[in-house]
């Protein structure tokens, strides 16, 4: 198990990488898609690089977090809470994938999200037959599951603090 640990965030961060380098410039040219499909877009409306950048360092922090714990202080609940983050990231990356499909467009996180995505899945067959499934293991994967997602809600709330701050001092 130890032996995929690191991996979680490195995967992470190669992907938002994309993000954060692409996004700006994709929403200048397609500004209609905020028109077209709100609900995916909703998320991204008052965009700005260094408002999403802070929220991606944000949403690092677990990432990394529980790593290093999991990687330093091997044991069975931060191996789940990791498991469990590691699935929601595989998450976020099919739902990309599946955003992409439904506007018919290239979205800067396709190609991470596609590079990725066979390697998570590989990682986590692996560590699924060395976690010992039991009421821990139950109660921990859809518990860090669940804090992931609401991660990245606090996540957004933070970049769109940032960008109306930022947008009133400009």
């Amino acid at each position: 198990m130890k032996d995929y640990i690191l991996l979680l965030p490195i995967i992470f961060i190669f992907h938002d990488m994309e993000e954060i380098i692409g996004f700006g410039r994709f929403f200048k040219k397609n500004p209609d898609l905020f028109e077209r499909f709100p609900k995916v877009t909703a998320p991204y409306r008052d965009f700005s690089t260094a408002g999403f950048a802070l929220a991606v360092y944000e949403e690092f922090i677990p990432f990394f977090g529980v790593s290093f714990l999991a990687y330093y202080f091997p044991n069975e609940i931060l191996y789940d809470m990791w498991f469990g983050i590691f699935l929601s990231l595989a998450a976020h990356l099919l739902v990309h994938i599946g955003h992409a499909l439904y506007i018919r467009k290239y979205i800067p996180c396709v190609a991470t999200s596609a590079l990725c995505l066979p390697i998570s899945a590989a990682i986590i067959y692996k560590c699924a037959k060395l976690i010992t499934f039991n009421a821990v293991t139950i109660a921990c994967i859809p518990l860090a599951f669940v804090l992931m997602i609401a991660n990245l809600k606090f996540a957004h709330f933070i970049m769109h603090k940032f960008n109306k701050k930022n947008e009133k001092e400009i």
